[in-house]
Order: structure tokens, then sequence, then C-alpha cells
């Protein structure tokens, strides 16, 4: 999917190529050089693994977003395909 580069560096990402790995307007990316390309992905927040009541359970360093059921099952088929 081709897409154009304005004046300022700024890139348009198709609508189904931001759907199709989660990007929302306004959200944060990583923006890396790998192999002569450029990735761009969606910010993650980093995490770490603590202990309660016994158990090892991971924890966010920020906050996370509420996921709806319809997102959690879209997310299931897009990887199982």
């Amino acid at each position: 999917m081709r897409t154009t580069m304005d004046r300022a560096g700024r890139l348009v990402v198709p609508k189904p190529l931001r759907a199709e790995v989660g990007l929302e307007n306004g959200g944060e990316v990583e923006v890396t050089v790998r192999d002569g390309r450029i990735e761009v992905e969606p910010a993650t927040v980093s995490m770490r693994v603590v202990e309660r009541e016994g158990r090892a359970v991971v924890e966010a360093d920020g906050e996370m977003p509420v996921l709806t059921v319809e997102e959690v099952r879209a997310t299931l088929e897009r990887m199982r395909r």
C-alpha cells in the first residue's frame, strides 16, 4: 500500500494498516530503523513480574487501556489467521 510524505516529513498511515496493528489517533509509537527500513509500531508499556500472595503476577509500569470483549475476540481471530 503506497502513501506520500509531506514537506515536514509526515506520513499518512492508511486506516486499514493502522487498524491491523492497533495504532490509534494520538497514540505513541516506537520508530526504529532495521535493515534499511523504517519500522513503526505501537509504543509498549514496560512490565515486571512481582510476587503477590505467593504468586507471580505481571504488573505494568504505566496505564493500560481497558479492553472490550469485542477487542479481545478480534485480536484472537487475527492471531489465529
